[in-house]
């Protein structure tokens, strides 16, 4: 798929008119590229062990790779999104998470022995990890570019609020789509996908790509955001935690309706942003996100020390309300560390601590599981959230003596 920008001259400063416009494209856009990933989430382990007869450590295997290449491929998307314009990014992402449906469908259909198609698959995920990596780092870009530094907390909240979505509906559409047809017809879905999100962001504005001789080095990028990205990374446990252990802890405490709790989680998530999605660009960002923090900690306690399933439910909607603001306030503090050429190698930097987060909780909460019990994975998300208020009023504070000093 060769999706070229439209034939209009490329934006190089914040627009006012049709911005809401713009903005609600991108995040449609994003929506449908995230399908990909919302769509063959709840069928993945199914495929793994049902279809191909393979063990719970294959079945792990194909579901965390993707995060993986996500990591190991934010800093290549950072520097196309700089150097070759944040539209380029998109839609090198797009038609790469087109191709991973592409190969899904060889997956599902080839005649062949499991170990063959399971390595079909691992490449179908390896290439989702890349193409959502360029993708997203892409849409941030571009929507900044769009809005200015100023909005970019607005931006950051439109996105999360797509990519949240499309994870929401994607999940039961792709079991359903499975139950009745199979991985195939989830293969399908994940090829139309993207071709569709392509297709609408040739009617967004190109911004123009700021890089140069002048863009920054990806560690010297590291350098100047690591704060708000080990911020953002600490928030993230929260959610990770209750990802990969509500259930079970449900189970365990034999309470009913554990999607209830994922459920709690989104909808609050959404709403907060929804409702305060403005705040980061109009009070700033750290102290956004450290009254955030907060928000999530007392949520992360009442889940761990629930005594019985209201108090979880609401435990598990208080964290999501806290979770929501986060990412788009450190961003606003991300987007003001960097100069603009450098603006996408950033985003991908600060992206990469949440995907880290992500990805390390998960087997490192199960051994505390094992050890402590399930309320145990909770309580310590809760200190984590808690580390995070520090460093956040850290950066609060280290942000008011810089200003003290410019005065």
């Amino acid at each position: 798929m060769n999706l070229k920008s439209v034939s209009r001259p490329a934006i190089a400063a914040p627009v006012e008119q049709g911005l809401e416009r713009w903005l609600c494209l991108l995040s449609v856009t994003v929506f449908l590229a995230y399908l990909t990933v919302g769509l063959p989430l709840p069928v993945i382990s199914l495929f793994v062990h049902q279809q191909l007869g393979l063990s719970d450590l294959w079945v792990g295997t194909a579901v965390g790779i993707q995060f993986l290449a996500t990591v190991l491929t934010r800093r290549h998307a950072g520097s196309v999104a700089d150097r070759q314009g944040p539209q380029q990014a998109l839609r090198r992402g797009v038609t790469a998470l087109l191709v991973s449906g592409l190969i899904y469908a060889v997956a599902a259909w080839l005649p062949a022995p499991a170990g063959l198609r399971y390595l079909v698959l691992i490449t179908g995920r390896l290439l989702v990890g890349f193409g959502e990596s360029l993708m997203m780092t892409g849409v941030l870009t571009w929507g900044v570019g769009l809005a200015g530094p100023r909005r970019s907390g607005k931006v950051m909240s439109w996105v999360g609020m797509a990519m949240y979505g499309s994870l929401a509906a994607g999940a039961p559409l792709g079991q359903a789509l499975y139950g009745r047809t199979g991985f195939g017809a989830v293969s399908l879905g994940v090829i139309l996908a993207p071709l569709l999100a392509g297709l609408l962001s040739l009617t967004v504005p190109p911004v123009q790509a700021r890089g140069g001789s002048r863009t920054l080095g990806f560690m010297k990028v590291v350098g100047l955001i690591w704060r708000p990205g080990v911020t953002l990374a600490l928030q993230g446990v929260g959610f990770a935690s209750i990802g990969a252990f509500v259930s079970l802890y449900f189970h365990h405490e034999q309470w009913p309706h554990a999607g209830w709790a994922l459920s709690a989680f989104g909808l609050a998530f959404v709403l907060a942003r929804v409702f305060f999605g403005r705040l980061p660009d109009r009070l700033g960002g750290p102290e956004i996100a450290r009254a955030f923090l907060l928000i999530e900690w007392c949520g992360l306690l009442m889940l761990g020390l629930a005594p019985g399933l209201p108090v979880a439910l609401l435990g598990a909607g208080v964290t999501g309300f806290g979770c929501s603001l986060v990412f788009p306030a450190l961003g606003v503090e991300v987007v003001g560390q960097v100069p603009a050429e450098s603006r996408g190698t950033a985003l991908g930097a600060y992206a990469a601590f949440q995907d880290i987060a992500y990805g390390v909780t998960g087997p490192l909460t199960g051994l505390l599981a094992m050890w402590l019990g399930y309320r145990s994975v909770f309580l310590a998300a809760a200190a984590c959230a808690a580390l995070g208020i520090g460093l956040a009023m850290h950066i609060l504070h280290r942000d008011r003596a810089r200003s003290a000093a410019r005065g």
